[in-house]
């Protein structure tokens, strides 16, 4: 089963806790109304991430995936943006939100969406519960994101080298010289 590489919108794509003022560097301004919101929202976009993210899945063998509240909407208002095709997304029925029993809302549609499937998560509102729930369950990474930076490099190369084994593979010292 492929891994794959689960995308929150709020605080990973969209930085939404920067300072008006302070907007990452590369993020533009977009004007998006989702269904049901009667005054269209601001959101912060980097077009590169979209290239990134698909250059990231390819070379892991990984499906991206939305893991947002958005759900569906994603795909009409934010892949578009970034230069993303169409993605799955998981169906969080209204409660990915809500936090439970020091719980991320989203774990229960996660854990079944998944099932055995190796996942690497990008959020930025993991509970603290939530690497109990990781370490319970083979082949999770959770990726925190802070929602005033969004995602960077560094966490592309931690999902990188989760997803290839390089983060779980043993370190052989180097060889002494003489």
């Amino acid at each position: 089963m492929r891994p794959a590489i689960l995308l929150d919108v709020d605080g990973p794509l969209n930085p939404f806790m920067a300072k008006p003022t302070r907007r990452p560097a590369g993020y533009t301004t977009r004007r998006v109304r989702p269904y049901g919101f009667f005054r269209p929202l601001r959101v912060w976009l980097d077009p590169s991430h979209g290239s990134w993210l698909l250059s990231l899945a390819a070379a892991t063998g990984a499906d991206l995936v939305w893991a947002t509240t958005w759900e569906h909407e994603a795909n009409e208002f934010i892949g578009p943006c970034i230069g993303l095709p169409e993605l799955e997304w998981i169906d969080f029925g209204g409660r990915g939100s809500d936090h439970a029993d020091g719980l991320h809302g989203k774990i229960a549609a996660i854990t079944e969406w998944a099932r055995t499937r190796p996942i690497a998560w990008l959020d930025d509102e993991f509970r603290p519960r939530d690497q109990e729930w990781a370490a319970s369950r083979p082949g999770t990474l959770l990726v925190p994101v802070d929602p005033r930076k969004g995602i960077g490099v560094d966490h592309l190369e931690r999902v990188r080298a989760f997803l290839t084994g390089a983060e779980r593979a043993p370190r052989t010292p180097a060889p002494s010289r003489p």
